[in-house]
């Protein structure tokens, strides 16, 4: 279970963009994160995934308390985080197999195994012949599969997405639901902030709603 207590952030001091929130998202859920534009939704993304620690409050992850655990301890955590962002955070200098393998090889997963999942997965999102090529070449909704595919590679205990469907087409949003949905069975907690209504709608998955800030 991940338990956020009264948390607050602010990036500015003084200006809060998450206020008083808390929130238990229970092992194996599948949630959606809703809300207009400056809600909160990325900044909680954030905290979940470990990038930022809160101004005030508590967070429990994975049976610990993280909210200010030292640095050095907190690379082991979000080795069991998947993460899909908006920007989709692709290393140019690699090849989009290396980008999507990255997990994997920090698992300390043998070549011919990383080559296997890659390949497999890859064919999945429909990009095998993207193999080898850099992500500069690719458009949009080209890059977000590929960030997909390497936020799900390692099947984590935790798969957090921000907009994963927002540069692809209706056909494969619903193809990603349906693999976080193949996830989600397998045991990975599911959480997924997005605008698409229409999207949520399609789906029985109990929806978090974001103003100003606060859960509504």
């Amino acid at each position: 279970m991940i338990t956020l207590e009264h948390i607050a952030m602010e990036y500015v001091p003084g200006r809060e963009i998450l206020k008083d929130v808390s929130l238990q998202l229970k092992r194996g859920s599948f949630y959606f994160i809703t809300g207009p534009s400056g809600a909160g939704k990325s900044t909680l993304l954030s905290l979940l995934s470990l990038q930022h620690r809160v101004s005030k409050g508590r967070i429990r992850m994975f049976g610990e308390d993280v909210t200010w655990l030292p640095r050095e301890q907190l690379p082991r955590l979000r080795r069991r985080v998947g993460i899909v962002l908006q920007d989709y955070r692709l290393l140019d200098h690699l090849t989009v197999a290396e980008n999507v393998a990255l997990p994997l090889k920090i698992a300390g997963q043998g070549a011919s195994v990383i080559e296997e999942k890659v390949k497999e997965l890859l064919e999945w999102v429909g990009l095998p012949e993207y193999y080898d090529a850099k992500p500069a070449i690719l458009s949009g909704g080209q890059k977000q599969r590929a960030a997909i595919a390497r936020a799900v590679i390692t099947k984590p205990d935790l798969l957090l997405a921000d907009e994963p469907t927002g540069n692809l087409d209706s056909d494969l949003s619903l193809r990603f639901m349906y693999l976080f949905e193949a996830l989600n069975e397998s045991g990975t907690t599911v959480v997924v902030a997005t605008h698409d209504e229409h999207l949520i709608s399609l789906f029985d998955y109990p929806v978090l709603r974001l103003k100003d800030g606060k859960l509504g």
